[in-house]
């Protein structure tokens, strides 16, 4: 029994009002716990609503309101754990277990995933050598071993560099050693700090102004201009590595694209007196990923700015590409499937079954058609097949899809040519299935090539940093801001694709690229890279 149960009073008047005093708290406490419930279910409903329908034409608009909906979500969520956690009163255990009953069940959460790479430390609470009742020694039985996880807060660290001056006594000769090379040559900006600010800006999204505020708590005052100069210098040192990548990853006969909308500043439009001075540009993704059919080509993402949404764009970023081009139907890309004057093609179009679903997911969503209804089961019974063979070789991944898919597809084709002549013409039902009759063939691909995926999905996963990214930042800061952004996620998100703390990987490249011989620059491409620690290891060796 506790101390604080132990002081109760014995009247037994005095304990019932105690216990009705209790029962009336914890009925306030469980109401309002069970309305920041509904609010939250409710949020959840809406918010769920809203990214469905981002599926399709989704507007800004739209996209804004789920960002709200999000933080204050995000916020109810802990106001209701924060008021879960409140401690009852203090009275006797079976009164405390009673009056816990009452409240509503908590969720079950996930507990914390934490990977084998974490820094780990043990703590041992070891008894002693004697028994402290008896005297007598003390052996080793077992264990009981439980995880705490902490975090050890960043600190800023000032790295003094001293080059001792000696003398020979003999022919009085000065000798001292030559100063390191850095990462910016004339900064004191180290390599670690460097890669920490361009993660943070360009992977986690913290404005400059933000990482000024993080660094004055930590002793360090660092004006904003200046991390603005350490930022554009830090990614001057690094453009010819991420050349290197964007050179192998374009050389790939088979890539994905995407792209999304951008806000960019324009000073230009603000003097003119045209809006707030905010224009929309895109940002294009053209990825490798041979993961899915067992491919012995690493991994990669390259971005690339385009002020707008013009063709020209994405036939300067191909130009020199050639293969099997994954994209969604976005008409600047038909030229790239025409035919030549030799009649041969610089590219295969496959098309995306995810994008052409989701218009059958909107319009079920919207009036329940059992036409769509039928049309998501036909695409979902194909992807059953592609669970199956995921990371399979082409070869199995082709077999499979000409023993089960292929009679399918041919199914859904036959189906959907019926359907269009049961429906209205000017229906979103109809434009659905023209939209995937119109490109049969391309749909058609990935029953003829063991390596061309069912969708298009690569591409759509590393253009969701921006729409990340979108919910810290208004816009990027012009043209330029943009590319450098561009470049930036090229580097990071290819580093993050091979498995590798972008920060970590940074931080050892700056460190050693100024002392590496530019035709061994290959070696410290993400897929290449080998920490410094590794290599000083296979050295001493």
């Amino acid at each position: 029994m506790s101390s604080a149960s132990q002081n109760l009073p014995d009247d037994p008047a005095f304990l019932k009002a105690m216990i009705a005093a209790l029962e009336a708290k914890n009925a306030k406490m469980s109401a309002t716990l069970q309305a920041h419930d509904q609010l939250i279910q409710s949020l959840r409903l809406r918010i769920a609503r809203l990214k469905k329908h981002g599926f399709g034409k989704s507007s800004e608009k739209i996209e804004r309101e789920i960002q709200q909906l999000e933080l204050a979500l995000e916020d109810l969520m802990i106001a209701a754990s924060e008021s879960s956690s409140e401690p009852l009163a203090d009275v006797e255990e079976t009164v405390r277990a009673e009056s816990e009953a009452s409240m509503p069940e908590k969720t079950m959460r996930r507990r914390p995933r934490v990977s084998d790479k974490a820094a780990r430390e043990r703590r041992e609470l070891d008894p002693g050598t004697h028994c402290p009742d008896c005297g007598g020694e003390l052996r080793l039985v077992g264990e009981d071993v439980s995880e705490i996880l902490d975090m050890i807060a960043a600190q800023m660290k000032v790295i003094e560099i001293a080059r001792l001056k000696k003398s020979c006594r003999c022919c009085e000769k000065m000798v001292q050693l030559p100063a390191p090379s850095r990462p910016i040559p004339g900064s004191m900006a180290g390599a670690g700090l460097l890669a920490y600010i361009l993660v943070s800006k360009f992977d986690d999204h913290l404005p400059l102004y933000r990482l000024n505020e993080i660094f004055a708590r930590m002793g360090v005052d660092i004006p904003d201009s200046t991390l603005v100069d350490w930022c554009g210098r830090a990614m001057r040192v690094l453009l010819p590595l991420i050349e290197l990548i964007e050179a192998a990853i374009m050389s790939s006969d088979l890539l994905h694209a995407d792209d999304t909308p951008i806000r960019v500043l324009d000073r230009s439009l603000r003097d003119k007196g045209l809006g707030k001075g905010v224009k929309k540009g895109r940002l294009w993704t053209y990825v490798r990923d041979q993961r899915p059919w067992a491919g012995i080509a690493p991994p990669g993402a390259v971005y690339y700015f385009a002020p707008d949404w013009k063709e020209e764009h994405v036939h300067r970023h191909l130009k020199q590409a050639s293969g099997i081009l994954q994209a969604d139907g976005y008409k600047g890309y038909a030229k790239l499937y025409e035919a030549g004057p030799d009649g041969t093609r610089r590219f295969q179009e496959a098309s995306c079954w995810a994008h052409w679903r989701r218009d059958f997911h909107d319009i079920w969503t919207s009036n329940k058609s059992e036409i769509a209804r039928e049309a998501l089961d036909r695409i979902g019974a194909l992807y059953d097949i592609e669970r199956e063979v995921a990371g399979k070789s082409a070869d199995i991944r082709l077999a499979a899809r000409q023993k089960h898919s292929k009679a399918k597809v041919e199914a859904l084709r036959v189906w959907a040519e019926a359907q269009l002549t049961r429906i209205p013409g000017k229906s979103d039902l109809a434009g659905a299935f023209r939209y995937g009759l119109s490109r049969w063939s391309s749909f058609c691909l990935f029953l003829e090539d063991g390596r061309v995926a069912i969708d298009n999905n690569a591409a759509e996963r590393a253009l969701r940093p921006i729409g990340v990214g979108r919910r810290n930042w208004l816009f990027a800061g012009a043209d330029t801001g943009a590319e450098t952004l561009a470049r930036a996620m090229t580097i990071i998100e290819t580093a993050k694709m091979n498995g590798l703390d972008p920060q970590a990987y940074l931080a050892d490249v700056l460190d050693r690229i100024q002392d590496h011989k530019i035709n061994r620059l290959a070696e410290l491409l993400p897929w290449n890279w080998v920490p410094t620690v590794a290599v000083i290891c296979a050295e001493a060796a």
